[in-house]
């Protein structure tokens, strides 16, 4: 064993520790949850969803991460259909038009969804009835007969060791390959019959990702608003997207900007130190579509180093099987929410196979199963 457990602390046993309360996370456990498994989810932050990420503002909520849901696949249909029954999410807008040097024109007519109480609404109730443990970062990993993780607090109380049976550590790769890496080591203490396939590694080291700024602010409710709630930029050199996230909450008053910048102009800020000067370069593009703009009444910024995989693997999850340890995200199998919801299916479906427990034969009967139980109210 490379790694032992502090002396005196207090530890947990589960049969799967899942690092990481994204959608591939939360899926995963739950679909491991209701195989009978004891599941454990541990989460550096304090919310969940990872970028199902909503601010809280005053009188308003604001999506800073993924902007809205609309249908991917069989998977986001179901979820959509499941959270909208429960009035979790309404329908928001169809056509999202587009801005761009030419002025703005139509979109396509794909109905998008939102949140009255923000998009994290959707992760909150994708983790019910889960063990969470939040503001826990998972300080290092190692390997005996079962899984030992370390953990410090990143907020909060600092809660006890976990010991699992089975990882799936669901993360951007950078941050589990930070986490895994060590374990790679000469003497790392891997019993010769657990070590991972050779390309394990490789595969761990090869996704790359682009960055995105986000920028929120509030103005007061006498600023005039255009027609249009949402528009994307696809041929902007800077900005990907621009909406008015109060039109999500009925009721709402105050106006609430979100900017979102594309992958080009967050590489060239990516270690920016003043985000604020950012944020405010950002709002001032918004005045070509605005000149009445105002100076904002709150400004906030927030920088996803890791938005989007620009190089997704091929498969919905990377196994290194014989040791029972799964990564997953929506680096697996592609970039978007759809792929989060496969990728945390597989590789639910992969650890319940290393613990001698099989799944539904197919995606669609399982995660049926999985959205009947959480619109009924999992018991």
């Amino acid at each position: 064993m490379s790694a032992e457990m502090e002396e005196g602390a207090m530890q947990s046993q589960f049969d799967v520790a899942v690092v990481g309360a994204g959608v591939s996370g939360l899926v995963c456990a739950q679909a491991l949850r209701q195989q009978g498994h004891s599941v454990v989810v541990l989460e550096k932050s304090r919310g969940l969803g990872g970028r199902l990420a909503t601010r809280r503002l005053p009188h308003a909520f604001a999506d800073h991460g993924v902007r809205c849901l609309q249908v991917q696949g069989n998977l986001s249909q179901q979820l959509i259909q499941t959270l909208a029954a429960r009035a979790v999410i309404q329908p928001w807008v169809t056509a999202i038009e587009e801005w761009s040097p030419f002025g703005i024109s139509a979109g396509l007519d794909i109905q998008h969804y939102g949140s009255p109480n923000g998009i994290t609404a959707a992760a909150k109730f994708l983790s019910t009835g889960l063990e969470i443990y939040r503001g826990q970062r998972v300080q290092s990993v190692a390997f005996g007969s079962t899984w030992e993780l370390m953990l410090e607090a990143a907020s909060g109380e600092r809660m006890p060791n976990v010991r699992a049976k089975a990882l799936v550590v669901a993360i951007p790769a950078p941050q589990a390959l930070l986490l895994l890496e060590p374990l790679a080591n000469i003497g790392a203490g891997l019993p010769t019959d657990r070590l991972p396939p050779g390309d394990f590694w490789a595969k761990l080291r090869s996704p790359t990702f682009n960055a995105c700024i986000t920028a929120i602010a509030t103005y007061p409710s006498s600023l005039a608003l255009p027609a249009w709630k949402a528009l994307t930029a696809s041929q902007d050199a800077e900005i990907a997207w621009i909406s008015f996230d109060q039109s999500k909450s009925p009721g709402a008053i105050d106006p609430v900007l979100v900017v979102q910048s594309n992958a080009a102009f967050a590489e060239q800020h990516r270690e920016a130190e003043d985000l604020s000067a950012i944020g405010q370069h950002l709002l001032s593009r918004v005045k070509e579509l605005i000149p009445q703009l105002p100076s904002p009444d709150l400004l906030q910024v927030h920088r996803w180093r890791y938005a989007f995989a620009r190089n997704p693997l091929a498969e919905p999850y990377l196994t290194a099987a014989p040791l029972p340890l799964v990564c997953a995200g929506d680096w697996c199998g592609g970039r978007q929410i759809e792929s989060a919801l496969q990728s945390g299916l597989a590789a639910a479906a992969a650890i319940a196979h290393q613990l001698g427990t099989s799944m539904a034969d197919s995606e669609d009967s399982f995660s049926e199963l999985i959205f009947s139980k959480l619109l009924n109210g999992i018991n």
